[in-house]
């Protein structure tokens, strides 16, 4: 049964509140989420909600906060010390593991509109920026810029994830799933090196 919104102690309306909206997110994706809906699913009053979001773009970067903290353990628990090439091929095939796993979340993270001046979004997309950028230091020493090498190692698994989300990419098995996020990121890294000579000798 719904709890009463005076039942709720301090901390845990805001909590009730994102739960609905992950609910309603699985259920319906974005289209059946809204403060009026969260409040009905909490069962509280239509204005409780409120009280911690100004809006549905606050409710929404309050989730996809929620699902960055819970991506970037999702890593570090598929590998906790990624230092290699192998080891970032590793945590790649997690983080689209994680995006078929929670889809309506991950569209919420990445798809779905929010405030982008909202602290606790930007402090969880920090951490999981931190990470990636850590893994591909780690993995790749020599490579200058690091930061450019990680928007690109970044944004091919990304492309992988929503692939195969949009039924682009066989995501009928996790061994399928695997097997092309390792050998995807492996051409990548492999196809590097002769993009940078290329690169090189143009300029010179």
């Amino acid at each position: 049964m719904p709890q009463a919104s005076g039942s709720y102690h301090h901390g845990d309306l805001r909590a009730a509140c994102l739960s609905a909206a992950r609910d309603l997110l699985e259920e319906d994706g974005g289209a059946g989420l809204s403060l009026r809906a969260v409040a009905r699913r909490a069962g509280v009053s239509a204005t409780a909600p409120y009280r911690h979001f100004q809006d549905r773009e606050a409710l929404v970067s309050a989730v996809a906060a929620e699902g960055y903290r819970e991506l970037t353990g999702f890593l570090a628990a598929a590998h906790p010390a990624p230092a290699t090439p192998d080891d970032l091929a590793a945590v790649a095939v997690a983080y689209v593991r994680f995006a078929i796993e929670h889809p309506a979340l991950f569209r919420a993270m990445f798809a779905e509109p929010c405030d982008p001046d909202n602290e606790e979004r930007v402090l969880a997309t920090t951490v999981i920026t931190e990470y990636v950028i850590g893994i591909v230091r780690r993995a790749f020493p020599d490579s200058e810029p690091t930061d450019a090498l990680a928007t690109a190692v970044w944004a091919l698994v990304h492309g992988l994830a929503f692939l195969h989300l949009d039924g682009k990419l066989d995501a009928s098995t996790p061994e399928i799933v695997a097997d092309q996020v390792r050998a995807a990121v492996h051409a990548m890294l492999v196809a590097s090196p002769t993009a940078a000579q290329m690169a090189a000798r143009s300029s010179e």
